[in-house]
């Protein structure tokens, strides 16, 4: 097959360019989060938004409903199995032979996510949309509305293990000097010693990071229009938070979403001994038993 991706990000003139190829699948995976200001956190996938609009010939996959495992104890979503992962895309509509380019609307992450789910499934032709719709609806491109999909094909998962952690690993890795561990929440977030917010006390229950972590935010790997910074600027980031040090680089966040931003701007300096800890806060600032970090 013709790699006419180029690497892990494309820019909205080259979707443009590409847009019918019949050999490229466009999917809008985008989803909300929703907070009612005290306790109450869910997900919703964002089907009303893209039958208002999105880019033409570009399908929706639910990231909540379909993409993810909701396991009992874990809030948000995590990595489904290899099984339900392979019918999900069939169905809508991904096959091994195919490329796909992956963007959301509003936040980076979800798209980040799905490509690195991708990957995790040994599956490389994929790339994210460099600024999302909001690039696309900026620069004055085509919409379309209502709901378009592709016909069933034959995805097929090849888990590597390596692109995850677990809760277990990563205590396994505190104090380590082989293996550095990333949160890629704010510094706010990260030092954890401002007043407990209700976002954190539902999402987290507790402040603070892993003991030993590095912080680089997944929000200053972008610009302000919502693109990825050139790629020194991203390696001056990591390099100055001493995380280039490492031979190995284990990424988390709240939910295992926005520390993805941070496994595609890794990729993109050319480091891939990455690893997301796909629990996260979520899994880890629940459990009493294991240790935070605040300062």
């Amino acid at each position: 097959m013709d790699q006419k991706l180029g690497g892990p990000l494309i820019s909205t003139s080259w979707l443009a360019e590409h847009l019918r190829d019949s050999d490229l699948r466009i999917f809008d995976c985008t989803v909300h989060i929703l907070f009612d200001g005290s306790e109450g956190i869910a997900t919703r996938a964002a089907h009303r938004e893209y039958e208002a609009q999105h880019i033409p010939g570009a399908a929706f996959v639910d990231m909540v409903a379909d993409l993810s495992d909701r396991t009992p104890g874990v809030p948000y979503m995590m990595m489904p199995p290899a099984d339900l992962f392979s019918r999900a895309l069939s169905a809508a509509g991904l096959g091994d032979e195919f490329q796909v380019v992956i963007y959301s609307a509003g936040e980076l992450m979800w798209a980040t996510r799905l490509w690195w789910m991708l990957r995790a499934s040994g599956f490389t032709n994929a790339a994210v949309l460099d600024g999302g719709l909001q690039r696309w609806k900026v620069e004055g491109r085509p919409l379309a509305a209502g709901v378009e999909s592709y016909p069933p094909a034959a995805f097929t998962a090849r888990p590597d293990a390596a692109c995850w952690a677990d809760k277990e690993m990563v205590m396994a890795e505190i104090g380590s000097s082989t293996v550095c561990t990333v949160n890629a929440l704010s510094r706010d977030d990260h030092l954890g010693t401002g007043e407990l917010s209700p976002w954190v006390r539902a999402a987290y229950g507790r402040q603070g990071r892993i003991p030993g972590s590095h912080n680089v935010p997944y929000g200053s790997l972008t610009t302000e229009e919502g693109l990825f910074a050139p790629v020194e600027q991203l390696r001056q980031a990591f390099a100055a938070a001493g995380v280039l040090d490492h031979e190995r680089i284990i990424l988390y966040c709240g939910a295992g979403l926005g520390s993805t931003v941070d496994a595609l701007a890794l990729t993109l300096i050319g480091c891939d001994n990455v690893a997301i800890y796909d629990g996260s806060l979520n899994e880890w600032g629940w459990d009493d038993s294991l240790p935070m970090e605040t300062g």
